[in-house]
């Protein structure tokens, strides 16, 4: 089986999403399989900043490397607050990054957080 991808996108062009949804449903159309497709959007880099801070960062970091974690044994081993890596925690859960298990520990239920920033104006040739 595939690892499941995130896809963060900033800025992404109306017409990129318009064709990766033309392209799915021509595949589905034509009975071949596709990909599942999770995509996460913000119009500004500062938006996405907001979600995904540098500490925010490093908490998905210590989750992937290793695996489904109490909050108190995640923030022990980030050498932060409990109820600061409690609050990131439920944030990033709003946003699909991180998911609880039935006890509570928290993981991250991406093989791969792909982060594309499209900037705005003109391209030099």
């Amino acid at each position: 089986m595939k690892e499941r991808v995130l896809h963060v996108h900033v800025g992404e062009p109306e017409s990129a999403m318009r064709n990766r949804a033309l392209a799915i449903a021509k595949a589905l159309d034509a009975d071949k399989d596709v990909e599942p497709y999770v995509g996460i959007g913000f119009a500004l880099t500062e938006q996405m900043l907001s979600v995904f801070t540098p500490e925010r960062w490093r908490l998905v970091g210590v989750l992937r490397e290793t695996g489904p974690l109490t909050v108190a044994e995640l923030a022990r081993r980030l050498g932060r607050h409990y109820r600061n890596v409690h609050a990131d925690c439920k944030r990033l859960e709003e946003w699909y990054v991180v998911e609880r298990d039935e006890s509570g520990r928290v993981s991250i239920p991406w093989g791969e957080v792909r982060v594309d920033i499209h900037l705005p104006g003109q391209v030099a040739a």
